[in-house]
């Protein structure tokens, strides 16, 4: 068993016993059996139990996405629906260990405070591909509060891992609009 492989099959098995039973309520007993590993090997890469949370926050998808991979300048709504699709593409392969991990975050702030710095790459990323679509001729402030507010909204969808990839037009598609329409508002005129 190389070491890789029994780190990656004690992550799996916490992945899995954590959104089952929950974090407090899994001993590393169970994980390192369900891993097939010695108990020892557990605490060997992951000194606390906690570490394992921390590891699998980081085991979430990369959301950094180049704004230019998604923005099609002038078109503001078309920049963020590009957005939205890639992300949901992006965290439709971790939805479960995303949902696990938002649930934990209540009780343990390793996994808040390491969702909170994803939380403020994302308003960045939002805040980027709004700047780029628009040629950044917005108020700064409303920029802001349009990025947290999209941010807050994509962030929801992931927590609660309920959504599907066809959900975009029947669930997300207003709220995408109705941003895009309000910043188009306050746009300085040409």
């Amino acid at each position: 068993m190389t070491e890789d492989s029994a780190k990656e099959r004690i992550l799996c098995a916490a992945e899995a016993l954590f959104a089952e039973s929950g974090f407090d309520a899994t001993p590393t007993s169970r994980i390192a059996e369900q891993a097939g590993v010695p108990k020892g090997l557990v605490h060997y890469y992951f000194r606390h139990k906690s570490d394992l949370l921390t590891a699998l926050v980081e085991r979430l998808p990369d959301e950094r996405i180049e704004p230019a991979v998604v923005v099609v300048p002038g078109d503001l709504a078309g920049s963020l629906r590009r957005l939205v699709r890639e992300l949901d593409h992006r965290f439709s392969r971790s939805l479960g260990l995303s949902h696990l991990l938002w649930r934990e975050a209540d009780t343990h702030h390793v996994v808040r405070d390491a969702l909170h710095e994803r939380f403020q790459i994302l308003v960045r990323q939002v805040r980027a591909v709004i700047v780029a679509a628009t040629g950044g001729g917005l108020p700064p402030a409303d920029v802001e509060r349009a990025s947290g507010l999209l941010a807050r909204a994509v962030s929801h969808r992931h927590a609660t891992a309920r959504h599907s990839e066809d959900d975009l037009p029947a669930e997300f598609d207003g709220e995408l609009t109705f941003i895009a329409d309000a910043l188009a508002s306050k746009a300085a005129p040409a």
